[in-house]
């Protein structure tokens, strides 16, 4: 690269220009390969079902209507509804918790007078190495805990991810450490430094670790499928597509109305699925500004 005299722009060489070129091209395909699956649900949605099983699927919609979202909303609507006040409470209540849980794990964890934070921080890494399994984990939580049939089981099961632990602990070693001693000798405790110093300034952290946090409560259905596979007002929207779009037959008796009337249309499952992603993408602009700067700041600093 060279600097124009006259001018304060960088003047970028050939070789810059062609990976810039290579770089926009390919980072632009990926972009339009994530979205196009999405868009042609959108049209799906909106198309009739004729069309939709004479032609099958396309990015702009065939034969416009509304029906599939009418159906969705009269013969479904006190389902559709249960499920998503379930989803969002689990959401809403583990989102909370496990920023709590996290935020304190990765504060105590940064703290040079621990002791003990080198072999804590270990334990915290072999998780992601090795783990109990699954049928150790369903018998800790279904005859140790007793939670089986309870919205706890899907709440503890995502409340902390060692990942979002350490990544909090980096953001941390970010704020210099006179701040945090200054307030110590003003007379300030660990907990209060934690709330009123730690917690303002790690907000790009937070809003970070909050997002994946609650994206895998919202987009969670296995732990439904493990614990609460009986418990029909307790089913989140995930585990309820996951029914209506695998057709499987409710062996309890009195089964939800999905299962026990003529299963969805194609354009009804695609209406269903555009409801449950629809507030995922109304919530992500509000805490995009945070999300690259807390995964990059808290990624790279030892």
């Amino acid at each position: 690269m060279a600097v124009d005299k006259h001018s304060s722009k960088i003047r970028k060489d050939a070789g810059t220009r062609v990976f810039d070129l290579i770089a926009i091209v390919v980072v632009s395909i990926g972009a339009l390969l994530c979205v196009i699956p999405f868009f042609i649900m959108l049209s799906g949605s909106f198309s009739t079902e004729s069309e939709v099983v004479r032609s099958g699927y396309s990015i702009l919609p065939k034969g416009f209507t509304l029906e599939a979202y009418r159906v969705v909303f009269t013969s479904l609507g006190s389902t559709i509804g249960k499920a998503y006040m379930v989803t969002i409470y689990v959401t809403a209540v583990g989102t909370f918790l496990g920023l709590l849980c996290t935020s304190m794990g990765g504060y105590v964890l940064s703290r040079p007078d621990f002791k003990h934070k080198d072999k804590i921080s270990f334990f915290i890494y072999f998780t992601t190495l090795f783990s109990g399994g699954l049928i150790p984990t369903y018998l800790v939580v279904a005859n140790v805990l007793h939670l089986n049939h309870s919205l706890w089981s899907v709440i503890l099961g995502g409340l902390m991810s060692a990942f979002n632990v350490f990544l909090f602990r980096n953001f941390i070693k970010g704020i210099p450490d006179a701040l945090m001693e200054s307030a110590r000798i003003d007379g300030a405790g660990d907990f209060r430094i934690y709330w009123q110093i730690i917690i303002p300034l790690t907000k790009p952290a937070m809003a970070t670790i909050g997002l994946f946090t609650a994206l895998g409560y919202w987009n969670n259905w296995f732990t439904y499928s493990l614990y609460l596979i009986t418990d029909k007002d307790k089913w989140g929207l995930q585990y309820l597509l996951y029914r209506m779009l695998s057709r499987v037959t409710d062996a309890v008796k009195g089964s939800d109305i999905i299962l026990t009337q003529q299963l969805p249309s194609e354009t009804m499952k695609l209406a269903t699925a555009m409801l449950v992603t629809g507030p995922v993408l109304l919530f992500y602009p509000f805490v995009q500004r945070y999300f690259v700067s807390g995964l990059v700041v808290g990624s790279v600093k030892g």
